[in-house]
């Protein structure tokens, strides 16, 4: 039967398999979305305004570059399946840009040279990692038909992607930092509020993206010689898609539209609180480590993660994503007045990442499943069953989220006056610049995710029902 993988129950062993393959691709992604605009500023002396503008221009590139990398997948044909072989390519040559984005080469800091080199190394560095990401979250949905099913695997990746974002985030700067005091430049020393001093070299920021790319290619290797996959050579491969037709599937499909919208600006949000977080506990509150204690609480999003198949069961997925937006914002509200009056309480960051996270990780979750769905929806309405062109949106959502906040990142701390060489010691108008582009700008984002999912967003409740049985319906007589 053509269905029988997708209907029929994955063997845990495969889930897991697949679900450790997140773990290196996006402690991959979270280093460059976390640290990257901080090694461009404070270790390569690089303009924040330029960064920021990098960051944005590379993603409308991939605004073509993604979905051509979905059509290039969906019209792979090989015994190997579509999925395997250009998940393997991308992870080999990702890697290999990734650590040339952390090394300068010995090109002089700030130079034009340095401009150009760091430019060329980030597109490249995104294009390559879109090779492997776009067939990676294209096999998902390909995994089962079945929405309680799609639930329990979908969340399996995602705790193991929160995972390496945990990891990074947790131990990141304290891993840079060990590598820096032992083999970096000590002459390359940062002063403080505390008065203590840290190395801001290079060396420590390369050492740590080779680790990761080693974690990386061993967490993919798991994944490939473990899940399965349908070989797409024969006759009863689909027909193939024109590069017309994959920009006609996602604009003229209004749910991915509308998917679009929620999961940007959700993500967006996410990605410039990230972003900012190191500059507000360094800058507003002086107490750099707790950006550990921020790093360290993305494990409420894998509890998040891990419990929303209970709580879907429970309630429905509109009322999930209601938790999932009202969580973070009522957490960065309380955070924002901790900054105030009590900048350096451990307990009081703890408590309130714990409701971010676990809101983000339910969030994570929920337009996970959203995707998969959308994809059917695009079946019935297209006649053709395009994973990795729908996927790409979502891979281009993730960068084009961390660009959008890399550029108001760099934008806005160029505006409001945050100078590297004053550690600790900035202007009052660029500390309640900080304040508000950490809280308000995100707040006000997640609000609109959550509009767009109630008021736009239509495969939910009855109509998703339905929607999936005439699928099982139009693969069973596919199959007869």
């Amino acid at each position: 039967m053509a269905t029988e993988m997708t209907t029929a129950k994955l063997p845990a062993r495969q889930k897991y398999a697949f679900g450790i393959g997140a773990i290196g691709k996006d402690a991959i992604c979270n280093l460059v979305g976390a640290f990257l605009m901080l090694y461009f500023t404070d270790t390569l002396g690089l303009n924040p305004a330029f960064v920021g503008t990098l960051f944005f221009a590379a993603r409308i590139w991939d605004a073509f570059n993604d979905p051509m990398m979905g059509m290039i997948c969906d019209n792979t044909r090989t015994k190997f399946g579509k999925f395997r072989i250009w998940l393997t390519i991308g992870t080999l040559v990702n890697s290999v840009f990734f650590i040339l984005l952390f090394t300068t080469l010995g090109i002089e800091k700030g130079s034009t040279t340095m401009y150009i080199y760091v430019s060329v190394m980030y597109i490249l560095y995104g294009m390559t990692y879109t090779i492997m990401d776009v067939p990676y979250w294209s096999w998902l949905p390909n995994l089962s038909s079945n929405p309680h099913e799609r639930e329990s695997i979908s969340v399996i990746p995602r705790i193991f992607a929160s995972f390496g974002g945990f990891i990074v985030c947790t131990f990141g700067l304290s891993v840079i930092n060990f590598f820096n005091n032992k083999f970096g430049d000590t002459s390359v020393m940062q002063e403080q509020a505390d008065g203590s001093f840290v190395n801001i070299s290079e060396t420590g920021f390369t050492a740590i993206a080779i680790a990761i790319v080693v974690i990386f290619i061993i967490c993919i290797a798991i994944t490939v010689t473990n899940v399965k996959e349908k070989p797409t050579i024969g006759a009863s491969a689909p027909e193939k898609t024109s590069l017309k037709e994959a920009f006609a599937i996602i604009i003229k499909n209004d749910q991915l539209v509308a998917f679009i919208g929620l999961l940007l600006t959700f993500n967006l949000s996410t990605q410039i609180l990230k972003g900012f977080a190191v500059y507000y506990f360094k800058e507003v509150c002086l107490a750099a480590t707790l950006y550990n204690v921020f790093g360290f609480s993305i494990i409420f999003e894998m509890i998040g993660l891990f419990l929303f198949p209970t709580i879907a069961r429970k309630i429905s997925r509109e009322k999930v994503y209601f938790l999932a937006c009202g969580l973070p914002v009522l957490a960065m509200i309380a955070l924002a007045i901790a900054g105030y009056v009590c900048p350096t309480s451990y307990p009081v960051v703890i408590a309130c990442c714990a409701f971010l996270f676990f809101g983000s990780g339910l969030s994570v979750a929920t337009t996970t499943c959203c995707i998969a769905d959308v994809i059917d929806y695009g079946e019935l309405k297209f006649g053709k069953r395009n994973e990795a062109i729908t996927c790409s949106s979502q891979t281009f959502l993730m960068k084009a989220a961390q660009a959008v906040a890399g550029l108001l990142n760099g934008v806005g701390l160029t505006a409001i006056g945050y100078d590297a060489t004053l550690a600790g010691h900035q202007a009052a108008g660029t500390i309640l610049g900080i304040r508000v582009l950490m809280f308000v700008v995100p707040i006000v984002l997640i609000i609109l995710s959550f509009v767009i999912f109630k008021f736009v967003y239509k495969l939910k409740g009855q109509k998703l029902a339905d929607m999936t049985a005439q699928v099982n319906a139009l693969h069973a007589a596919q199959a007869e």
